[in-house]
This record gives structure tokens, C-alpha cells and sequence, in this order.
């Protein structure tokens, strides 16, 4: 059951990340704003209330007065004076009762600033008085704390509208930014559905990719490789039956001809049906090892090999009467060939004979992956081929020198390139020396 697309599931939850993320910083940002503001007002506070106290003098019995040739009145606006005794010397014009008893509050307690609770909030600091060490008065000042919870409020608003904004940007980025990272993916899937289906051939190569999608793509190489050698098994299966199955076919259709052709005694028709017989049980046989390599339920996909095994199962072979040559084996073991084992023995053996028959010292296979799959290469250090005959030595019945003193009929080299051919692959003979060298492509496993 499908649980929504990818590109939701990874925009939502990188939003929801961002989200969480937002919410911490705007919920910081205000406390901090608010702790700001506080400060600030605490300080505008003390420093009104300091000016105010440079105003007051204080007698010799300890009685509080103001100098009011020094007084600022705009330092009167919302400031109490109170004596030693906590006596209101003077208060602010205007001023409630229960205002009054917060300031009066203060007195005697140190430096200390509160919120006044009331409806309309206020904010008082205490800022003591002190001669020869001794606290004589107390002065209180006093300020609305309306215009910083106004910027409180429209930071926080602010803050909640820029947060929704940013998170519908951010979602928005990010799903075209997943679309267009998933993009490819969908359009490597959709090109391998189509090659599975009409141009199993086909594959993604090695091109430069980012990361991920150079893994898809050996992935899907992968897959189709193995499809690949499953056709092609199919296919070789097929033909090989039909061949074989086209022998007793003929045989017993012929039987039948003969039989209706004219009456027969019972000599002949006992021989008759003996042969179809025969004809039928030899149909019998292959179509039982069709159903048995159906239903042996192989792991291993038919139509690939590991070519490292095949050629040395094919070195060991070459027996005592090679072993003076150093034959020398670089093959991967990891590498895999879109061919049946069988088929890359038979394609190998005229290429090795070959070389171990005009090698001086040693003969060299070597194999590698390559865009067009696998390049394996069978190299000697004897005389090679002549140039006049390098265009002709896959020609059956060619041979370099008919009187070199060596076996062989010239139809090695013929057989190998018709087998390489019918793999969907080539076989070619590498310019240049020195010693003769082929090389056989075939499709990737």
C-alpha cells in the first residue's frame, strides 16, 4: 500500500525540521528582546533616580529637603522620595493609593526594581540614599511599561508572520529541490523499463554522475546485464532445441510419409514404428532436459560467467607439454561475462592454442571491464602476424605459413570469431607488436 511519494515524505520532514528550528530561535529571540527592554528600563530608572538624589540634602537632624534650585522638574515625573523612616517626603502628582504603597514598599530594602502588577503595568526601582554610610532617604522612580510590552507584542507578531513566510518558502525550495534531485532517478528507472522491453542492449555506462546516482546506475546496469544473459541463454537454449528437435521431427514425418505412401508387409511396418519410436524417445530426451533445466532452480542467472574461472579451468588443460611457456593470468575475480561458460571455452581454445603454438617464452591473458563490458585479452611473444595477412585470419582456412612446421588447419581462428560473433560480441586482432595479440569484447554479465 503506498504510504504517500518520496518527495512529500522528505520535504515535510525537512520542514518540520526547519520548523522546530524556527520555533527555538523566535522563542529565544523573544525572551531575549524582553529581557532587553527590561535592562534598558531599569536603567533609564536608575539613572533618573540618581539624578534626583543629587538633589536632595540632608540636614544635621537627619531631615530629608530638596534643593530646588537644582531640581529638574521632568525628574519629578513619576519619583517618590521617602525619608529614613520610610515618610514620604514627596510623591508625583497624580499618583494612586496603591501605587503609593508599592513605592513606599521599597523603602529601607537596597537597590531593587519591581513590577508594579497592577492593571497598568509599571515599573519602579529603589535606589537608597546613603551619608557617612548611613541610608538617610530612598528614592523611587517610576515608568509605564506600555510601550515595551507594545514592542513585545508587534515583535512577536513579527516574528510569528516572517516564521510562516519563511516555512512556506522553505517547503516550497525544498520540494523543488527533492523534485529535481529525484528527477533523474525517475528518468533512470523509466529508460531502463523501456530498455528491458525493447533495447535490452542498452545501459547507463560509466558517465560522470553524482554519487548516488552512478550507484543506480551500476545497479540498473547490473539488472539489465543479468536480463540481458537471461535472453541471450533463452535464445541459444532455443536454438539449440529447435535443432535437435528438428532431426526426429523429420525422421518421423518421414515414417509417416512412407507408411501412407503405399500398403507394407509387417516386416516393415515393425521397423517402421521402431524408428518412430526411436524418433519419439530421442524427442522425449531433449524435451525432459528442457524440463529439467527449467525446474532446477539454479541461483546463479544462466547466459553470464566469470571469465577469471573459465580461463583457468582452459590454462590447466594446456597440460605438461606447455609447461616450459610462462603463461601468465590477470583477470579480476570479481569480473562477469554476459556468455555461457561452455561458450567462452569453446571461444577461447583456438585463441590459446594459438598462442602456446607460436609463444618464444610465455603467453599473457589478461581481462577488464570497459564501456562496452568485458575486454579480454590473449597476447604471445612469438613472431605474430604478418601484416599482409592481418585482414584475412579470421578467414577459414587461412594460415601465416602452411610449412612453419605446425598442426592446425587454419579454422581455429574462424570458429572463435563466430562464436564471439553469435555472444554479441567481436573478436579483433590488435595492431602492432610485439607477438600476436586478440582481443575478444563481449557483452557485460
Amino acid at each position: 500500500m503506498s504510504s504517500g511519494s518520496l518527495r512529500s515524505r522528505l520535504s515535510w520532514s525537512a520542514s518540520l525540521v526547519v520548523a522546530l528550528w524556527v520555533l527555538v530561535v523566535s522563542i529565544a529571540a523573544n525572551l531575549l528582546l524582553s529581557a532587553v527592554l527590561a535592562r534598558q528600563a531599569d536603567s533609564v530608572l536608575q539613572a533618573r533616580a540618581e539624578a534626583t538624589a543629587a538633589t536632595l540634602q540632608v540636614a544635621s537632624d537627619g531631615r530629608v529637603t530638596v534643593d530646588d534650585s537644582r531640581s529638574d522638574r521632568a525628574l519629578d515625573v513619576g519619583t517618590w522620595i521617602l525619608s529614613g523612616d520610610s515618610t514620604v517626603v514627596e510623591r508625583p502628582t497624580g499618583s494612586s493609593p496603591a501605587l503609593d504603597r508599592r513605592a513606599t514598599a521599597l523603602a529601607g530594602n537596597g537597590l531593587r526594581a519591581v513590577d508594579s502588577g497592577l492593571a497598568d503595568p509599571v515599573r519602579l526601582l529603589a535606589l537608597p540614599v546613603l551619608d557617612h554610610g548611613r541610608q538617610v532617604a530612598t528614592v523611587v522612580t517610576s515608568t509605564s511599561l506600555a510601550p515595551y510590552r507594545q514592542v513585545e507584542r508587534l515583535t512577536l507578531f513579527g516574528t510569528i508572520v516572517a516564521a510562516m513566510l519563511l516555512l512556506v518558502v522553505v517547503h516550497l525550495v525544498l520540494r523543488v529541490n527533492v523534485s529535481r534531485a529525484l528527477r533523474p532517478v525517475q528518468q533512470m528507472s523509466a529508460q531502463a523499463a523501456r530498455w528491458s522491453a525493447d533495447e535490452i542492449d542498452r545501459r547507463f555506462g560509466h558517465r560522470r554522475r553524482p554519487a548516488e546516482l552512478a550507484e543506480l546506475a551500476e545497479t540498473l546496469d547490473g539488472v539489465l546485464n543479468r536480463l540481458s544473459a537471461v535472453v541471450r541463454h533463452e535464445q541459444h537454449l532455443s536454438a539449440e532445441l529447435s535443432h535437435e528437435l528438428r532431426t526426429p521431427l523429420a525422421r518421423l514425418q518421414a515414417e509417416l510419409d512412407w507408411l501412407a505412401d503405399r500398403p507394407r508387409n509387417a516386416a516393415e511396418v515393425t521397423r517402421s514404428h521402431a524408428a518412430m519410436g526411436e524418433a519419439t524417445g530421442a524427442m522425449g530426451e531433449i524435451l525432459e532436459t528442457l524440463m529439467t533445466t527449467a525446474r532446477s532452480g539454479v541461483a546463479v542467472a544462466p547466459g553470464r560467467c566469470a571469465p577469471a574461472t573459465v580461463v583457468a579451468r582452459a590454462v590447466e588443460r594446456l597440460g605438461p607439454a606447455h609447461a616450459d611457456l610462462d603463461v601468465t593470468v590477470d583477470i579480476p575475480s570479481d569480473l562477469v561475462a554476459g556468455v555461457d561458460a561452455p561458450v567462452l571455452d569453446r571461444l577461447l581454445g583456438p585463441l590459446l592454442d594459438n598462442a602456446v603454438r607460436y609463444a618464444s617464452r610465455g603467453v599473457t591473458i589478461t581481462a577488464r571491464s570497459c564501456e562496452a563490458g568485458v575486454e579480454l585479452e590473449v597476447a604471445d611473444d612469438g613472431p605474430g602476424v604478418p601484416a599482409e595477412l592481418a585482414d584475412h585470419v579470421f578467414e577459414a582456412g587461412r594460415r601465416g605459413d602452411p610449412a612453419d612446421g605446425h598442426d592446425g588447419a587454419g579454422l581455429g581462428l574462424a570458429l572463435a570469431a563466430r562464436l564471439a560473433t553469435a555472444a554479441r560480441g567481436s573478436l579483433t586482432l590488435r595492431p602492432g607488436g610485439p607477438g600476436a595479440s586478440f582481443v575478444v569484447r563481449l557483452p557485460a554479465g
